[in-house]
């Protein structure tokens, strides 16, 4: 697979000579949805320079690729964060491996402001140092903005707190950043009002920026969550794009068809929205976002230290049991512990076991086990939350591209992964386009390239346009 970020579209007209690269014999999918067809292919410094019948010519090296398939490398439209690139070059080997030459790094949290790099400019400078070997593409965090400013207070700003999280959105979007982003049922996100988040879009508008979302809901509210981002996007001037979209819990299901027409009607009258999924029915998160998120305005360690108390157990139950106003995923996975897979906890005992599993290990029931994991910490599951008829419509829908919403992962430490972080772009070539026929090579493709470097505006060599002045 030829590991690059140009689109076949983008050749330029050079002169005849010799190539740095030529891989001749190759089925050629181009990314832009159109039929495959046999060409050869020559690459000299770094660029595709050439296409047609280019055996004859000399080469430093030449692969054959026997009537395999020569497209784009694949861009990640949710690649969570950069930062174990910059530690851990191995960790590349979750995208690499499956195509992935570029990435969207940030949801809800991101690299920058931080204690360590107070900028993104500072970041990316200690980025080229270290000469990365992925692409990648920033969003700055309006959750991170948020907690540098206020911390983890369930509060509105004050008048001089919005200024300063503006200009902090600001310095990221002159720095580089491609558009803010954020992760709206996990606290400190989940306490922005729309308002909050619509004088951010204003100063990323100002930079011909993006909006880019994990949703207030993605379950039974789906439908006025996917219009509060639509409201953002229109308010503040700014596309739209939704991560990883889904109708999660099994009442919920046929939401997905309404969600899909939804953002479908607010296209069809001009408005910029787009949305991207991963290949998977099982979602990831944290144990403890099970519980309502408000229990965690003081921050996670003042809520885990009343967790021993009995009382407070028996009220968090009746409240996750009883109550469906906020993004309950015990709702989600059918009231039933079965559902919810342990990927990752401090006793590796318990990794690849649901909580139901581990509550008959242990020899205590379900709710115990929950709430003792939830009070260890560290404890991430893949609950059962989805079905795949709504990722056949989403397939089938021209705008949604593809994720894995999962960091780069080396396969050293990869062992508790969700199986996205490896297999989401060879799932969707394998189950969807060669077993089960539900959108075709070229469709996937142009899912996996062009459509994402529209979405995430990449132009030449990977490169964002460059932001215009502001006008005000």
């Amino acid at each position: 697979m030829l590991r690059t970020c140009l689109l076949l579209l983008f050749v330029l007209p050079l002169h005849a000579q010799d190539f740095d690269l030529l891989i001749t014999n190759g089925r050629i999918v181009d990314g832009s949805g159109n039929a495959w067809y046999r060409a050869d292919l020559g690459i000299r410094n770094g660029r595709i320079a050439e296409t047609g019948s280019l055996k004859a010519r000399k080469a430093t090296r030449t692969i054959d690729a026997k009537d395999q398939i020569v497209a784009p490398g694949f861009i990640d439209m949710m690649g969570n964060s950069s930062e174990p690139l910059f530690h851990d070059r191995s960790s590349a080997e979750s995208k690499l491996r499956q195509g992935i030459t570029t990435i969207l790094a940030g949801e809800g949290a991101s690299t920058a402001p931080s204690d360590r790099w107070k900028t993104f400019g500072d970041y990316f400078r200690a980025v080229e140092q270290k000469a990365i070997p992925l692409n990648t593409v920033h969003n700055v965090g309006a959750a991170q903005v948020r907690s540098r400013v206020i911390g983890l207070a369930d509060r509105k700003p004050t008048p001089s707190e919005m200024q300063r999280m503006r200009e902090l959105v600001e310095q990221a979007m002159r720095d580089g950043a491609v558009g803010f982003s954020t992760a709206l049922i996990y606290p400190p996100g989940v306490y922005a009002s729309t308002e909050e988040l619509i004088e951010m879009a204003k100063v990323v508008s100002k930079y011909g920026g993006i909006y880019m979302t994990h949703m207030r809901n993605e379950s039974n509210a789906v439908l006025d969550a996917i219009r509060e981002s639509i409201h953002i996007g229109e308010a503040g001037g700014v596309p739209v794009h939704i991560f990883h979209l889904k109708a999660a819990g099994e009442e919920n299901w046929p939401l997905m068809k309404d969600a899909i027409a939804l953002i479908q009607s607010a296209r069809d009258r001009g408005i910029d929205v787009t949305a991207d999924i991963y290949p998977y029915i099982r979602n990831g998160l944290g144990l403890s976002a099970l519980i309502h998120p408000r229990h965690f305005a003081s921050g996670p360690a003042a809520f885990l230290a009343t967790l021993p108390d009995p009382k407070v157990r028996a009220a968090l139950r009746h409240e996750i049991e009883e109550t469906r106003d906020w993004e309950n995923w015990y709702r989600h996975v059918g009231k039933n512990w079965d559902n919810v897979l342990v990927a990752q906890a401090r006793d590796k005992r318990f990794e690849g076991k649901s909580i139901a599993e581990i509550a008959r290990l242990r020899g205590t029931d379900d709710w115990t086990t929950f709430f003792d994991l939830v009070q260890a910490g560290n404890v991430d599951v893949n609950p059962k939350s989805m079905n795949e008829e709504q990722k056949h419509l989403a397939l089938r829908t021209e705008w949604v591209s593809i994720c894995t919403d999962s960091p780069p992962l080396s396969t050293a430490v990869a062992t508790n992964a969700h199986p996205r972080a490896f297999g989401s772009f060879p799932r969707i070539l394998a189950k969807y386009v060669r077993d089960e026929h539900i959108i075709s090579l070229e469709a996937a493709i142009r899912k996996m390239t062009s459509l994402a470097a529209n979405q995430l505006m990449i132009y030449d060599r990977g490169r964002i346009a460059p932001a215009p002045r502001p006008t005000s």
